[in-house]
């Protein structure tokens, strides 16, 4: 696992466990309202990239919903592949709803948390 994936780890973990408490208690929106800023923190991190979208695709699965759960099928497929090599798209939230490609405005919170992620990492290589 690389340095990033460890320091981001704590803030994407926070989020999946929003949504699966969000979840538990039928807020479903809200659970993958988590899943999509865990999506926007991990993403650089081709296992918490591929996670978060492998998440998703279980909570299509449980909604029923065949176009998630299809599309983040395929998003599992491109993040294995693309995270390792730049291939994502900034900001992205990662829904069936937006375009694989598609970069999107990072919320401010986000930012600092994936900047923190980072410097850290550089700290280390330093």
């Amino acid at each position: 696992m690389s340095q990033f994936s460890k320091n981001i780890a704590p803030y994407v973990s926070d989020e999946i466990i929003k949504a699966t408490q969000a979840q538990k208690i039928g807020e479903f929106a809200t659970a993958f309202t988590h899943l999509e800023n865990a999506h926007v923190l991990g993403q650089e991190s081709t296992y918490w990239h591929v996670k978060v979208h492998y998440l998703m695709m279980l909570w299509g699965i449980r909604q029923a919903n065949v176009g998630e759960t299809f599309g983040q099928l395929l998003r599992i497929i491109g993040a294995a592949l693309l995270t390792a090599i730049k291939g994502v798209p900034v900001g992205n939230t990662g829904g069936s709803d937006v375009s694989p490609l598609k970069v999107m405005p990072i919320k401010q919170e986000h930012a600092e948390l994936i900047a923190k992620a980072k410097e850290a990492r550089n700290r280390r290589i330093l």
